[in-house]
């Protein structure tokens, strides 16, 4: 059979993502076992790939066919980052390592051994590298694309695993390129176990990326209103006022042209001129104006039988009122 690559234990929860039924393995692929369903699924240099077909933007064959599909990797693409790291970043998250450092605290009071979903788990996210290091941490990591971190290729409209597998859920810097945030958070409710914890991180002021997925922003009520069946741990802007600044200032001079060199010039001069814009991050980000002015949010909730109503959700507003 072939060796893939997640936990014994996490395995034995994965499921049909059409219809929730058991599924078994053999030498190449999974198999669902309803009779009614009956899908196979393949496993692809030892990743599963456990895709709804009728409800994913995507295609089994996009990936058993290697096709590039959420992330590029084209000659071009590798020279442009290849150029782009050669200047100072503009962007900057403040409060990624910290909420990393809490969220693992909150995991391991819970569980001696909690499993963890990421989604969009291909890249390390930006301040992870604590949080994956801790060998407590049965960390199980899924994208849309495949990469050297890659266990499971999944969309997070349809999580191919069972109700209540998981002790918590990263999503971060995913939820605006998915279709539909209202039912990806619905399904990270239905994996999590009771009082499982959810975090994510999700922009606010940032220009579309990763195109054509990008679909959606949300302010930091709006993102409170997407997790309301869980309750807040804590929240708050993740990215500041100030990489907001410089990412609209990149984008205003990328809006001139659409020649991909003189893009790259513009990318440079927009950043030799405003990446020192992102260190004013550390003395704004815990101001009322950076939750109404942010590049985006993080959201850390266990999950809840009760749904936020609306009226309560409207008295969370801590910004500065302008």
């Amino acid at each position: 059979m072939s060796q893939i690559k997640i936990s014994l234990s996490a395995h034995k929860l994965l499921r049909c993502p059409i219809c929730h039924s058991e599924l078994t393995q053999t030498e190449d692929r999974f198999e669902c076992v309803s009779s009614e369903c009956a899908s196979r699924f393949p496993i692809v240099d030892g990743v599963p790939v456990l895709i709804n077909e009728k409800s994913s933007v995507f295609s089994i064959d996009d990936f058993t066919s290697h096709r590039e599909t959420f992330f590029k990797s084209t000659s071009k693409n590798q020279l442009r980052n290849f150029l782009k790291g050669l200047v100072p970043d503009i962007s900057k998250n403040i409060k990624g390592a910290s909420n990393y450092l809490h969220l693992s605290q909150i995991l391991l009071q819970k569980s001696p051994t909690p499993r963890v979903l990421t989604i969009g788990g291909r890249i390390l996210g930006q301040g992870m590298e604590h949080f994956v290091n801790n060998t407590a941490i049965d960390l199980v990591e899924s994208d849309v694309a495949f990469g050297s971190r890659t266990m499971l290729i999944s969309d997070a409209h349809d999580l191919p695993f069972q109700d209540g597998s998981f002790d918590g859920v990263i999503i971060q810097a995913v939820l605006e390129h998915v279709v539909d945030p209202h039912r990806c958070c619905a399904e990270i409710h239905r994996v999590l176990k009771p009082q499982g914890v959810v975090y994510a991180e999700t922009p606010f002021i940032q220009q579309v990326h990763n195109s054509p997925y990008d679909f959606t922003r949300f302010t930091h009520l709006g993102h409170r209103r997407l997790f309301r069946q869980f309750e807040e741990i804590d929240s708050g802007a993740a990215c500041g006022p100030g990489m907001a600044l410089a990412w609209s200032y990149q984008s205003f001079l990328l809006s001139f042209t659409t020649s991909k060199q003189l893009q790259l010039l513009l990318i440079a001069v927009a950043r030799l001129t405003s990446f020192y814009l992102k260190y004013f991050d550390y003395y704004l980000i815990n101001k009322p104006g950076a939750l109404d002015a942010a590049a985006g949010y993080y959201f850390i909730g266990s999950k809840s039988e009760r749904i936020l109503d609306d009226r309560d959700l409207m008295k969370l507003y801590r910004g500065a009122g302008v």
